[in-house]
């Protein structure tokens, strides 16, 4: 709570700060926030890795100093190639703690357990976030230097707090790679990234190539909850843009969007995870989300020559619309995130994900204002259709990875004799020797008992996220 207030504090007052503080010019503040979006993109994936190899926890705690140390540092800034430096090196650790971060949460919470512990946290989030931009916005009325200066310093002193309560918490254990067993015919996937693995070569984990990269199932997936972030342009970008540009509604409906977005998220985003336990009803999440989304865009595009007050009334329709989808399709999200990811490789998979996130967060602005403000009601149009494209694309890349031989959690159905999209499995093949089926059984005997260990950090671990 005490970071997400901080964040909120500093994302109310940044842009006056860049401005009237550091004396950018809106060019300027645009190129460098675009370059520091780019570098946080490429940040992800190696930082991802770099949580396999020497674990989450420890990752987690150098890019959040490491952090606190590049915010505070905004204040020292007095020239245009130092922002750009700076920028592009807070952004890089944003990113890449956010995926560390996601990983983080595979360690120490139950598979069945990560999304809705993710959802608890977004709702702290946003909690945490209101309460912040309150604080700011009284930074905001009083428009002084030294008070601008004082709320970028208390963001980066959060993020110091964030840093030591890590500290505090013990290293999460981290389940065992299974040996893999002799077999007839093709070998036994690995625990790790669920490819087979030739028999008696063990791997270890942040040494091999990146597991994610050249898994296609999840690189879809990856690339279609990719364009359903673009939601977030959305609201933040094309509704405001709609509002002021193109109809009669009153100014202030644009922060009035904002609230009903943060009301809807805190109140449903729990209640939205439910059901997703399964691979296809993630799928599934997924693609009704994207519908929903697209049918956001056609309410907030119908306020176009209407009354002041209708109009308004119409984008908060929309906006609530919009809501709906979105936290139903991050449910959806998270857990195709952690299903598609073998046990010791969440660094891997979450940094590619987190990418493919922090990828439509650079370029969606610049995507929706072009649709909204150059093309209109049929920008609008087209942007619905996108979003529900790529949601309904979900479950046509679920069935995919469903098909992949030996996939970690390919289906949680399979002891009931079927896939997660309804065909059976095939035949397993006889095991050639005994001694596979015991070392089997202590796999699974060991990955059942990690589950009460695993529990027993769950409420240190949010508590600390959330801090």
């Amino acid at each position: 709570m005490v970071n997400t207030v901080g964040n909120g504090l500093s994302l109310a007052v940044a842009v006056l700060f860049f401005t009237r503080v550091l004396g950018l010019s809106a060019a300027q503040l645009g190129l460098g926030l675009t370059a520091a979006g780019l570098c946080g993109v490429v940040a992800s994936v190696p930082a991802g890795r770099a949580a396999d190899r020497w674990g989450a926890r420890r990752v987690l705690v150098a890019l959040v100093s490491v952090q606190a140390v590049g915010t505070a540092g905004y204040a020292l800034v007095h020239s245009y190639p130092a922002f750009i430096a700076l920028a592009c090196l807070v952004s890089a650790v944003d990113r890449g703690s956010a995926a560390v971060r996601n990983a983080l949460y595979a360690e120490v919470l139950p598979a069945d357990r990560r999304v809705a512990g993710r959802a608890y946290l977004r709702v702290v989030t946003n909690a945490g976030i209101c309460a912040g931009t309150a604080l700011g916005a009284v930074a905001l009325q009083l428009d002084t230097r030294p008070v601008y200066l004082t709320a970028i310093l208390a963001d980066a002193v959060s993020f110091a707090v964030v840093a030591v309560l890590f500290l505090r918490f013990a290293e999460p254990r981290r389940a065992p790679v299974a040996e893999p067993s002799a077999t007839v015919g093709a070998p036994e996937p690995s625990a790790a990234s669920g490819k087979g693995v030739k028999p008696g070569k063990g791997v270890k984990p942040g040494k091999r190539r990146n597991p994610a990269l050249r898994d296609g199932p999840f690189l879809a997936v990856t690339a279609l909850n990719a364009v359903l972030c673009l939601q977030f342009a959305v609201l933040e970008v094309g509704v405001p843009l709609w509002i002021v540009q193109e109809t009669d509604a009153p100014r202030i409906t644009v922060a009035g969007t904002l609230i009903v977005n943060t009301l809807l998220v805190i109140t449903l985003q729990v209640r939205a995870t439910r059901g997703t336990e399964e691979r296809s009803a993630a799928a599934r999440a997924c693609g009704r989300a994207g519908v929903m989304l697209a049918a956001s865009c056609l309410v907030i595009s119908l306020a176009h020559g209407l009354p002041a007050i209708v109009a308004a009334v119409v984008v908060l329709g929309g906006v609530a619309l919009q809501s709906l989808g979105e936290v139903v399709g991050q449910a959806g999200g998270w857990a195709l995130s952690y299903d598609l990811a073998g046990e010791r490789d969440h660094g891997a998979y979450q940094g590619v994900f987190n990418a493919g996130t922090a990828a439509a967060l650079m370029a969606g602005p610049a995507l929706v204002s072009t649709l909204v403000v150059g093309c209109g009601r049929i920008g609008w149009v087209v942007l619905g259709a996108v979003l529900a494209a790529a949601g309904l694309a979900m479950r046509p890349a679920a069935r995919w990875a469903g098909r992949r031989d030996g996939s970690p959690g390919a289906c949680r159905e399979a002891g009931r004799g079927r896939w997660s999209d309804g065909t059976r499995p095939a035949a397993r093949p006889q095991r050639t020797t005994s001694g596979s089926s015991r070392r089997n059984g202590r796999s699974v005997a060991g990955s059942r008992a990690a589950g009460p260990a695993a529990r027993s950090t769950t409420s240190r671990t949010a508590s600390g996220s959330a801090a």
